[in-house]
């Protein structure tokens, strides 16, 4: 006999409906360096008032910047969009040191809301160079972070964004050629690419520790735990969020049949549900959770039963917020 509901009587899902199931990726959404950053435009805002403009999306999610566009954030894409004088944030991706020399100059009060885990890769990416590696770069033309660290060490560093890149790499000694890579990247196509460069370069220097950050992993560990038996994966998350994108690449590699990226439950297209019994939903690492209760919601709607999460494993790490936020926190007596 199947639950009771309050009235005493058998309730009984509908023979197509029995085994539909929902599982949710845990964990999923905002990561340690998202929060951070969006943190920090928010107690900006909050201390010095509007506006106050950020360089570039502080992080890759157009929910998120359209929030804190209604709390009076000015995005630009340059410096020069920035009045003399006035505060801005430099996104969670990163910046060059062109940048920070371009804001010196123009006066412009800057905190910085890099992840201390991207922090850490220009930290390698200059201390390879003052040793006088080539540095190959592994991740995505155009991206802000991989701009942001190739802007460390321009003379040093050239981008490999796939295995199909290698031929044609080019270096000045072949036994000091070191490796750097985006942090938002798919593990498994980041260590594809590894090994077709150490093929052809053997004493290749890897980084001091992983570059792929551990929310990125967890998450692509999380998706290939529930997508691979999957008839349908819904990832949430916006179009510009590299990890995002690999997550439902993930998917598919994993064994889902299906693997679809949107950014609310709006995207949804119910035909997708046609015949589908299994739905597992992730987010990336910019998402609010309020957006993928949406997509939950919507599934609830066309007859699935709640979710069940699935943990495999435990984030704990929280990252303090710039310096320079918190001395004028502490001196505002909001510390």
């Amino acid at each position: 006999m199947g639950p009771m509901t309050d009235l005493g009587t058998p309730t009984f899902l509908p023979p197509d409906q029995a085994d539909l199931a929902v599982r949710l990726a845990a964990p999923r959404g905002y990561c340690a360096g998202v929060d951070r950053a969006v943190i920090t435009v928010e107690k900006a805002l909050d201390l010095y008032g509007s506006p106050v403009y950020v360089r570039k999306q502080i992080v890759h999610n157009k929910h998120v910047v359209a929030d804190l566009e209604s709390r009076g954030a000015i995005f630009v894409e340059e410096l020069d969009e920035v009045p003399s004088g006035e505060t801005v944030v430099f996104s969670a991706h990163g910046v060059s040191p062109a940048v920070h020399t371009d804001a010196a100059e123009r006066g412009l009060k800057t905190i910085d809301a890099t992840c201390p885990l991207v922090t850490k890769v220009h930290h390698e990416a200059r201390r390879f160079a003052t040793d006088d590696y080539d540095i190959l770069l592994i991740g995505h033309e155009g991206h802000e972070e991989v701009e942001g660290t190739a802007g460390e060490a321009p003379e040093n560093i050239q981008l490999v964004q796939s295995p199909a890149d290698v031929p044609n790499i080019v270096v000045r000694d072949p036994a000091k050629v070191a490796w750097l890579s985006q942090t938002t990247l798919s593990v498994d196509e980041t260590m594809d690419t590894v090994d077709a460069i150490r093929e052809r370069f053997p004493l290749l220097l890897d980084p001091p520790s992983d570059d792929i950050c551990y929310a990125t992993q967890n998450r692509q560990l999380a998706i290939k735990e529930i997508g691979a038996d999957a008839d349908l994966v819904i990832v949430v998350g916006s179009a510009n969020s590299s990890n995002s994108v690999r997550l439902a690449e993930v998917a598919l590699e994993a064994g889902a049949k299906a693997a679809y990226r949107v950014d609310d439950a709006s995207e949804v297209d119910v035909a997708w549900l046609e015949g589908v019994r299994k739905v597992s939903v992730t987010s990336g690492a910019s998402v609010p959770d309020s957006l993928v209760v949406g997509v939950l919601e919507l599934l609830s709607e066309h007859g699935y039963p709640d979710a069940e999460a699935v943990h495999t494993a435990e984030e704990s790490l929280i990252f303090a917020l710039p310096p320079e936020l918190r001395r004028d926190l502490r001196a505002a007596g909001k510390s």
